[in-house]
């Protein structure tokens, strides 16, 4: 059979980093909410672009579907191998290649995670910005073009990615972009790569914009006693041009699951967590006029925080709010979904989500980006129960259509996968297919990442 030979070839390429033991499968099968474990065929290991481009070179021959591997973090079914073949882990291809401070970048493998980089930054004066809560692989990063929670100020990965060295379908090995601030050479294939989830080619090498560790950072946490009254916040913050790192967003449901796992005595209110970076002095003048606002809209229990480690249990607490939310009802899944709508728009985006989840009967707690618009529900649903999931869905399903209503986006970073798949056509109409002609022009046996995104 051709898949034999296939594998036979892999084996003899990667040894021991190739197995198709059931242990191995099943741990490239199971992903962080409600899609059911999907076995692949087996699994390979490369540790260099070359074997990347051999074992695509052997996929290719034989029509064996091949899906990228990094951290599993993501929440749409990205890595799921749902037609079979190879799950293709970057875990092992973590290095960094070359750090260039003066030109503020640096050059890495896509299996090293975000939090090993900017440990390893530390010395520089640098750090990379994009933070979407999870310690995601940075090559799982590109491809789904995740953002999170310093967006606001410095950007998704689509504004911090320089260049790629990418595999395509066949084997070959190209590069994108270049370490020049800017080119107007072409296509930007850079861009066409970042957030194509791995259904383009496989993403070997990243070059990376970092920014300079700001002197001063102050945090802060303050209660509202509607959610209006803290996005109306946000808004004149935005309009009044203070500089904000960070505004994220909690509702009460949530600030009771902070304070259960945490220890935490915080109201059982919508709440606005903060940060600001600069100068001693400008962080302080900004958190100053923040507060002027907050105390304006009618915030309360306001409390700067200036050291580092009262900031990090913040900043951790807000991390940890999936598991939080899954320990408030034990034994559950999630349906996590995620959607971003025009600022302007936002408080009445999540008034309607929340009057779904209420008519559904679901919990679903509430959390996101507002400074970006961006907020997700996490569906919390008895594994044992379809006709939850089923009502999950089509909460999932109205916040989507609401979202292109309003002029917004069905995910403003979650990705696209599987689990949105099939809004892409209301959202992008015929270039939806012109995405396919992509596909098909630069994949034509459809084995990269099958099921995802396209036609």
């Amino acid at each position: 059979m051709s898949i034999d030979v296939a594998f036979a070839a892999l084996e003899a390429l990667l040894g021991s980093r190739f197995s198709r033991s059931e242990a191995e499968r099943t741990l490239h099968g199971q992903n962080e909410t409600w899609f059911p474990v999907t076995l692949p065929d087996a699994v390979a290991w490369p540790e260099t672009t070359a074997e990347v481009s051999e074992i695509l070179k052997i996929c290719h021959a034989h029509n064996i579907p091949v899906t990228p591997w990094g951290a599993a973090s993501s929440l749409e079914g990205h890595a799921l191998a749902v037609k079979g073949g190879i799950s293709l882990d970057t875990g092992r291809m973590n290095k960094i290649l070359e750090t260039r401070p003066e030109d503020m970048l640096v050059v890495i493998q896509p299996g090293l995670t975000r939090e090993e980089l900017n440990t390893d930054l530390r010395a520089t004066g640098l750090f990379f910005p994009v933070d979407p809560g999870a310690n995601a692989s940075l090559g799982g990063m590109a491809a789904t073009r995740a953002s999170g929670t310093t967006t606001v100020r410095y950007g998704s990965m689509r504004d911090n990615v320089a260049a790629l060295e990418v595999v395509l379908a066949d084997g070959t090995i190209i590069r994108t972009g270049s370490r020049a601030a800017k080119s107007s050479a072409g296509y930007d294939l850079t861009a066409l790569m970042l957030g194509s989830e791995g259904t383009l080619g496989v993403i070997t090498e990243l070059t990376l914009r970092l920014h300079g560790q700001p002197e001063a950072v102050s945090s802060a946490v303050c209660a509202f006693d509607s959610f209006e009254a803290a996005v109306e916040t946000v808004q004149m913050t935005i309009q009044m041009g203070i500089p904000m790192a960070r505004i994220e967003f909690v509702d009460e449901q949530v600030a009771r699951v902070f304070n259960a796992a945490n220890g935490t005595t915080l109201p059982e209110k919508p709440h606005l967590m903060v940060e600001f970076h600069g100068s001693d002095a400008s962080a302080k003048e900004d958190a100053e006029r923040f507060g002027a606002v907050v105390e304006d809209m009618g915030g309360a229990d306001f409390a700067w925080s200036t050291s580092t480690e009262e900031r990090n249990r913040l900043w951790k607490m807000r991390h940890g709010a999936y598991p939080a939310c899954l320990a408030a009802r034990p034994g559950c899944m999630g349906l996590v979904t995620d959607i971003c709508v025009p600022i302007s728009r936002l408080a009445e985006a999540v008034a309607e989500t929340r009057a779904d989840i209420a008519e559904a009967g679901l919990m679903g707690p509430i959390l996101g980006h507002v400074g970006d618009g961006n907020f997700h529900a996490i569906l919390l649903l008895d594994r044992e129960d379809a006709d939850e999931l089923t009502r999950a869905k089509e909460v999932a399903g109205r916040m989507a259509k609401r979202a292109l209503a309003m002029g917004g986006t069905i995910t403003g970073e979650h990705g696209v996968g599987m689990g949105k798949r099939g809004y892409m056509e209301a959202e992008h109409g015929a270039g939806w297919q012109v995405m396919g002609a992509i596909k098909a022009a630069l994949d034509p046996k459809g084995i990269l990442n099958p099921g995802k995104i396209v036609p």
